[in-house]
């Protein structure tokens, strides 16, 4: 807990330049509209009726686990609905700032500050935005209640085609969903939030106003130490707990011309039942993290630079296997099948592509060869090559390394002590822009300069430096 905090809080800066960027495109609201309130987890200000059993980080602990377990649960429902009837999500929140809130959760929500005043007139604020944006159906959850399912959800949506209200029943007189077909300021008004009365009180108000509730089934809440066991079941059905057999990560910063395209790709050549795809954005300034929302994707952010980005992707990937794509390149057909070979070998430990690099001049190809002649003889791939290995040997490795540039080949060295790096019989297809930016010569210099600098111990910031530099002077002279 303690990590996520200050982790998060290091990345305030970040993050709250991609709020500002994107704050109207994070405004559009669908018809069916789901709003989500929780809390940040800081250890004694969350769930703090759970504190006398867990104490305030095993607390903390609870809240975090089940906002997690809740937002997998509607991630599930936004990829069913995302092309008939999209659903947009509103996570409202207390403590912690939408900083905290996008670190911790990702990028693919929007969030909204509670505000003041108590439980109703949170609710009404909620309901009442949602409303005036657009929204014909709203419904409204806490992470409570680890039963509520991706089915039970639609089912609510549906209801509220044919009733005012739906109000999912909860088993100590309260509710653990409220759904409205339209603006009823009444049902949040002149109720005794927290008592067993809550659900009555809310039906009589309806009643009296002539509208039509229909009910779901009962389901239990998490509030106090004798209710834990229902958490605890939970967990086994949990879709935090579902793996998938790959995880594709990819590092992007200012890819929004290219994003589009690569996500494409992927989402019509693979089954994302067995596997997953994470966009880690490093804060980009362009459309970059709004056309990933396009797509049934996973986005994260993480300061600038790639072993961040690609570290950030690994840590909450659920694959076996880890795939770390650059963003302007292209996977071949069948590139699963071909890591799943590869990785059969008991002496290989990683692999990665071969390349071909878009483009017709004839100098591109003589870098194609030299990056074979690389990647055979030496067991040397770099990034654009599609690393991918399984994730017990990434953790095993530590990872890549905290550096500016040069995190590939470093983890290359870390990993070619463990086994044999392979390359797959498939080629991925990169962008050739840096090429054709600077010309093949160029390119090619430049980056055996900084190789051959940081084999000879010259501090990778230095180099860094040096190689943003190099490419800059190299453009402003042509």
């Amino acid at each position: 807990m303690k990590r996520l905090y200050q982790t998060a809080y290091m990345q305030t800066t970040m993050v709250e330049t991609i709020d500002r960027s994107n704050s109207s495109k994070c405004s559009r609201i669908c018809s069916k509209h789901l709003i989500i309130f929780t809390r940040f987890p800081e250890p004694g200000r969350t769930k703090t009726r759970l504190m006398p059993a867990l104490g305030a980080e095993g607390a903390a602990q609870v809240q975090k686990q089940m906002t997690e377990h809740t937002l997998a649960t509607v991630d599930q429902l936004t990829k069913h609905h995302r092309q008939h009837s999209p659903v947009s999500v509103d996570v409202r929140f207390a403590g912690g700032t939408q900083a905290l809130m996008q670190h911790w959760l990702g990028l693919n929500w929007t969030y909204t500050p509670q505000g003041d005043g108590d439980l109703g007139d949170r609710l009404l604020r909620a309901f009442q935005h949602a409303f005036e944006r657009g929204a014909a159906a709203v419904l409204a959850i806490g992470i409570d209640c680890p039963d509520i399912t991706a089915d039970l959800l639609t089912d609510a949506f549906h209801r509220l085609m044919t009733s005012d209200i739906v109000i999912g029943p909860a088993d100590d007189g309260g509710y653990y969903l409220i759904g409205l077909s339209k603006l009823v300021p009444e049902c949040f008004q002149n109720i005794e939030w927290g008592t067993e009365t809550v659900r009555q009180t809310t039906i009589e108000t309806a009643s009296n106003l002539s509208l039509d509730v229909t009910q779901l089934p009962v389901l239990s809440d998490v509030d106090r130490p004798g209710d834990l066991h229902i958490w605890e079941r939970a967990l086994t059905t949990s879709p935090l707990r579902t793996t998938v057999a790959l995880s594709i990560i990819v590092p992007a910063l200012n890819e929004g011309a290219g994003i589009g395209v690569l996500l494409q790709s992927l989402i019509e050549r693979h089954d994302l039942e067995s596997a997953e795809i994470i966009v880690v954005d490093g804060g980009s300034t362009d459309n970059t993290v709004e056309t990933a929302r396009s797509w049934p994707v996973r986005i994260l952010s993480s300061p600038p630079g790639r072993a961040n980005q690609m570290n950030t992707g690994a840590q909450h990937a659920r694959g076996d296997i880890l795939l770390f794509l650059h963003a302007d390149t292209v996977l071949p057909q069948n590139f699963q099948a071909a890591i799943v070979d590869t990785l059969d070998n008991p002496d290989v430990v990683a692999g990665a592509f071969e390349l071909s690099i878009q483009g017709q001049n004839s100098a591109l190809r003589l870098v194609e060869w030299g990056v074979r002649w690389r990647s055979h003889l030496f067991q040397l791939p770099y990034g654009d090559q599609g690393l991918f290995m399984k994730r017990k040997v990434f953790d095993t490795v530590g990872g890549f390394p905290d550096l500016p540039i040069m995190e590939d080949f470093e983890l290359i060295q870390q990993l070619r002590r463990n086994g044999r790096v392979a390359i797959a019989p498939a080629s991925v297809i990169t962008s050739g822009r840096r090429w054709e930016t600077l010309g093949v010569l160029k390119t090619t210099l430049i980056n055996q300069a900084v190789i051959l600098g940081y084999v000879c111990g010259v501090a990778p910031a230095r180099l860094a430096r040096w190689y943003r530099s190099a490419r800059n002077h190299t453009r402003l002279s042509e």
